[in-house]
């Protein structure tokens, strides 16, 4: 214990992370990201809250109190969830508890809580992941603690349901779950707006709190200062308050029984100073029942998935400023939450790069299949995009979506538009050039568009690469080549005026698909200035003319309709498109439509083009996905069908 202490208090005199403060504030709310609890828990959380989470009195009262309301047993399999750097499964560990597991969000927290396991000799497993989706198979813990104010911390109140429907799967029978939470209707009443204090002889942390704008959450913002440096961090956050009735409808949701209300929990600070969202605690318990839900499945008949995805962690060219942003961690959110609807699977995400090949290799004789939701290309880089499905065969690992050969050929706009013609399927007038020079060789009918031959996303594409003459070619030119940094082919595309159209199909033709409403670009709320294109902006930029663009269902000739989907029929088949693909088209003057480009494996975020087809066919997002899981699965039984009749026929 003694060694553990000196352990963290060694931390709190370690160099962190510096930040300017953003000055006064009047609107909290507009400040907290979503996923402020992915950055938060670090060396300065160790300071601003050791007087509780470095208090070994504090977590000694904790543990009785766990011990006592849960009836646990040495022998117990105990999972202490969001356990930070493991004060309590480490005071678990400290009383002969022999299986105690740790997980935690915070790679930071997770790696002292392991140092101070070594220094003491504890055996106590601690591994980094999200509450959930847990790496745990079902039936395999008897208690699942969340301790320390550790739940409510998601924008969204399903999520935490998500977190107690894992918790839940992951519970044996008759297990129990006890949760230490923040008293909602106390701390609504009796909150701090402001407060400071001392840490310690160097450290002063200033705070600020409100209610958001629906009550149903705790806002704060933290100034940590360092009286010689300046300002440490300026760091907002948000918690969730419940009342027990309620977290009590909440896990009843979840399926447990037998929920109770333990006590409420008030502790004092060493420091005297501020406890905020500690001071006073609901300790609630419940139990698994002996009767699972409709929807248990057991962990033998769970089938995994893997899920491929981008590297958040890694640049990408094709996103603004070249990274994730918060738009693309909520949406990778919303995909968690829908595949966690779907009964059957259990989901595996993968998304670090560097470590992908090592652990498809670790994992490929267990896993059923591969999402692949790798549109950002191997190490985000949009010309490997087809790498992941070239490394999936050569692994002969499953997966959904198109193969390589396909990506690779509908990458290529210019060979997609041959290809299309050879079938007797119009396509805009278009010219490929290298460079500005050739453009004395080439008659141009102006307004062209102008686009990168390669590539997807309408990267490269702004709303002035629509062209009226030469000159405003050349400047396109010049800025695709000189900033945008594009070396390859440019495509000079006949500018056409009429609805931006897009099809999607769901399944595998000729025998098993289904073709989702088609769908056409609003452009009505777009100053008449701007072009009638789905451009970068539509697609990826906020505060621009393309801010309301929206998505809606198109009305068609019903022969118009027939021929436009006998035509994505056949691209499908022919650039061996599989499980679900999206084509975009555009209407001529006379009304026949003609091919813009095709999307295998097109976007799969919830407020995607797809998804928007699926909800006008009356199709949930967590129902898409699973359809696309089932294409695949049919697709791949099948194949496997025709392999074992071949191979009787040349016995």
């Amino acid at each position: 214990m003694g060694k553990t202490l000196n352990f963290l208090n060694n931390l709190l005199h370690r160099p962190t992370r510096y930040s300017h403060s953003v000055g006064p504030v009047k609107d909290l709310e507009k400040y907290v990201q979503q996923d402020w609890w992915k950055h938060i828990f670090d060396t300065v959380y160790l300071m601003t809250d050791g007087d509780v989470v470095n208090d070994p009195k504090i977590t000694k009262e904790e543990v009785d109190l766990i011990i006592q309301a849960l009836d646990l047993k040495q022998d117990d399999r105990i999972l202490d969830l969001c356990c930070g750097h493991g004060r309590h499964a480490l005071e678990l560990a400290r009383r002969s508890f022999k299986n105690v597991e740790g997980l935690d969000i915070s790679k930071y927290l997770i790696s002292v809580a392991r140092k101070c396991a070594s220094e003491e000799g504890l055996n106590v497993k601690f591994t980094e992941g999200d509450a959930r989706c847990l790496p745990y198979p079902n039936d395999y813990f008897d208690a699942v603690l969340i301790l320390g104010n550790s739940f409510g911390y998601f924008e969204d109140m399903n999520d935490d349901l998500i977190v107690l429907k894992e918790v839940y799967r992951v519970l044996k029978q008759q297990g129990r779950i006890l949760i230490d939470l923040t008293n909602g209707d106390y701390i609504r009443k009796n909150y701090e707006p402001r407060s400071w204090e001392w840490i310690d002889n160097k450290h002063l942390v200033c705070r600020e709190r409100s209610l958001s704008k629906d009550g149903h959450r705790l806002l704060a913002r933290e100034i940590v200062i360092n009286v010689d440096s300046g300002v440490l961090v300026d760091q907002f956050y948000g918690v969730r308050l419940y009342s027990f009735n309620e977290i009590k409808t909440l896990l009843l949701k979840a399926g447990f029984v037998d929920v109770r209300l333990h006590e409420t929990l008030s502790i004092i600070s060493s420091r005297g100073q501020d406890m905020g969202m500690m001071g006073n605690r609901l300790i609630v318990s419940a139990r698994k029942g002996t009767e699972p839900p409709s929807s248990y499945i057991p962990a033998e008949e769970l089938k995994t998935i893997v899920v491929l995805m981008g590297d958040p962690k890694k640049p990408d060219p094709v996103k603004p400023n070249g990274v994730f942003d918060e738009d693309d961690i909520f949406a990778i959110d919303e995909l968690k939450k829908a595949l966690s609807h779907i009964n059957g699977y259990r989901f595996v995400y993968i998304n670090n790069h560097d470590k992908m090949i090592e652990e498809l290799m670790k994992i490929r004789d267990s896993v059923h299949l591969v999402l692949n939701l790798c549109d950002e290309g191997y190490m985000n880089d949009p010309f490997k995009e087809l790498h992941i499905p070239a490394l999936l065969d050569m692994l002969g690992i499953p997966y959904t979506g198109a193969g390589p050969r396909c990506l690779s050929y509908c990458y290529d706009k210019s060979f997609v538009k041959s290809v299309a013609k050879d079938l007797g399927i119009p396509t805009p007038k278009s010219t490929l050039i290298k460079d500005s020079s050739e453009l004395c060789d080439v008659h141009i009918d102006f307004p062209v568009i102008v686009k990168p031959n390669f590539g997807d996303n309408s990267y490269g594409i702004t709303y002035k690469n629509v062209v009226k003459d030469k000159n405003e070619l050349m400047k396109v030119l010049t800025w695709m080549r000189d900033s945008l940094g594009y070396k390859g082919p440019i495509l000079l595309e006949e500018y056409i005026e009429g609805d931006d159209i897009s099809v999607g199909i769901i399944g595998n033709p000729p025998d098993d698909y289904l073709v989702l409403p088609i769908i056409k670009e609003d452009y009505s709320q777009v100053p008449v200035e701007f072009p009638r294109i789905c451009s970068y902006e539509a697609k990826w930029l906020k505060g621009t003319p393309y801010d309301k663009v929206t998505s809606i269902r198109v009305d068609l000739p019903e022969n118009t309709r027939t021929l436009l989907e006998r035509w994505c029929l056949l691209l499908f088949e022919r650039f061996e498109c599989r499980d679900y693909a999206r084509f975009d088209w555009r209407l001529g003057s006379d009304g026949v439509p003609k091919l813009l480009e095709i999307n295998p494996n097109p976007g799969w975020v919830w407020d995607g083009h797809l998804n928007k087809m699926a909800n006008l066919a009356g199709i949930s997002y967590p129902e898409l996905l699973r359809r696309i899981i089932e294409a695949a699965e049919k697709r791949l039984a099948l194949k496997k069908y025709l392999e074992v009749i071949e191979s009787k026929k040349t016995r």
